[in-house]
């Protein structure tokens, strides 16, 4: 059964393009992008599908001297035994990786076959397409491609009407208590299964967390078979435990002595780099955040890491400590305050959906702010954009005195609005400043199973 993909109307839309480029697909192995390029083969009236690690005879295909692609689809036709027609047919290039002159042929099939479809995909693409440099500038679109969101989850579990009473409330209407209470439950179950569409669709079909587990435990030992693949000369082993060290640290600054193996800071700075080209990990940079763009004032010597899935995170670090039994206590069973303020997952949570949710045409960057005076521990979880203004959001359940970074942060960039990002209800409130001659400061509350509807929140600020 297919479960609908936020990607789907972006492929739907490049589809229906009357001129279209070739399209690359690009995200981590197994977040669903064989399976989004199948159901969007659907509305075409025929479909060729060539994965070059299973069907290593349509290589030779491509190492030719000289590209010629009409040629190309012609021979694929003949040993697929079924008619490639321009304007009817998708063709998709699956594992291109695997075939690096595939890759440079998207270039031909724009400029000679334009009226063709023809997406690619990959799972250790980035590393072919270093080797690429001038793979296809400006005639190959690509889009990223990331693990399932919450919203994705609740469709996947049946939930359209909860999401339809979700997306109508407000700071001025909230949720019912039972509506409420019902998505703060799905958002503990979403922390632990994840969004890797097997581990999502195992869900559905067991309600089983340990059967879940099993899945989320084959595509971390998927991902670390993947290592030695790398193009680039790297220890496995460092890869491994850089990659568990990110499950161990995440949210907190990236620190490179704690990776196991008393490796050298350089050593583990390209471990992070290639499991970041690989959409395994996830680095948050500090950013002054004194105007836009953010990323005009980052510091990458210090960055948060963050792991593509949460479900994943939960099984790395069972991996790392061996138990995780009161990991998953706290998020099964503690009180909305403590799983918010207490731990990391309601933070990772928040970043991956503020990237999820964004436009997949273009590779985005994550920020936070932390304040680099000494003795001071003033840190703001997430920098945004709105309206050509900074915007900060904070990870936080309740406590409006608690949230002194925040007041910080607005108070020294002289800004009035501000994100909540808790498991509470919708809602607003006032900060009055008493260190800033009594400014006001206005937040609302964006909750963790609404961060899809962020965009209806900021509107409710007075700009």
């Amino acid at each position: 059964m297919y479960y609908p993909r936020l990607i789907d109307s972006y492929l739907e839309e490049w589809a229906s393009r009357e001129t279209h480029k070739p399209l690359l697909l690009r995200g981590a192995r197994q977040v669903g992008k064989s399976t989004a390029v199948r159901h969007l083969a659907e509305r075409f009236e025929n479909y060729v599908e060539i994965n070059f690690e299973k069907q290593a005879s349509y290589i030779p295909l491509f190492q030719v001297k000289d590209i010629d692609v009409n040629k190309i689809v012609s021979q694929i036709a003949a040993m697929a035994g079924k008619r490639i027609v321009p304007g009817k047919t998708l063709l998709f290039l699956d594992e291109v990786q695997a075939c690096p002159e595939s890759i440079m042929s998207l270039w031909f099939f724009k400029e000679d076959l334009p009226e063709l479809h023809v997406v690619a995909a990959g799972s250790l693409l980035e590393f072919a397409l270093e080797d690429l440099p001038s793979f296809g500038v400006g005639r190959i679109h690509s889009m990223f491609m990331f693990p399932m969101t919450f919203d994705e989850f609740l469709i996947a579990n049946g939930e359209q009407l909860l999401i339809e009473a979700r997306n109508g409330a407000s700071s001025s209407q909230p949720l019912p208590q039972p509506l409420y209470e019902k998505l703060v439950g799905l958002t503990r179950t979403f922390m632990l299964v994840g969004g890797m569409p097997e581990a999502v669709a195992k869900w559905v079909e067991t309600h089983d967390y340990l059967a879940c587990q099993e899945i989320q435990d084959d595509i971390v030992v998927t991902y670390e078979d993947d290592f030695p693949k790398y193009r680039k000369k790297i220890d496995p082993t460092l890869l491994r435990n850089t990659m568990r060290s990110v499950a161990v640290q995440v949210t907190d600054k990236f620190v490179f002595s704690a990776v196991e193996g008393n490796y050298k800071a350089a050593e583990v700075k390209k471990a992070l780099d290639m499991l970041t080209k690989a959409g395994i990990v996830i680095p948050v940079t500090h950013t002054d955040g004194n105007g836009l763009p953010l990323g005009s004032e980052a510091d990458k010597s210090y960055q948060k890491m963050m792991l593509l899935d949460t479900g994943l995170m939960l099984r790395l670090l069972n991996m790392t400590t061996g138990d995780i039994s009161e990991f998953t206590e706290q998020i099964l069973t503690s009180d909305v305050a403590d799983l918010v303020n207490k731990g990391p997952m309601a933070e990772m949570l928040a970043g991956l959906e503020l990237l999820h949710y964004r436009t997949p045409n273009i590779r985005h960057e994550i920020y936070y702010w932390q304040r680099q005076a000494k003795n001071s521990q003033a840190e703001v979880d997430y920098l945004s954009s709105y309206r050509q203004t900074v915007l900060p959001i904070e990870v936080k359940a309740e406590k409006q005195g608690g949230m002194k970074s925040l007041w910080i942060f607005l108070r020294e960039r002289k800004l009035t609005n501000a994100i909540r990002c808790s498991l509470e209800n919708f809602g607003a409130f006032d900060y009055q400043d008493p260190e800033d001659s009594g400014a006001f400061r206005h937040v609302q509350i964006c909750p963790l199973y609404a961060i899809s509807q962020m965009d209806s929140v900021l509107k409710a600020f007075n700009w």
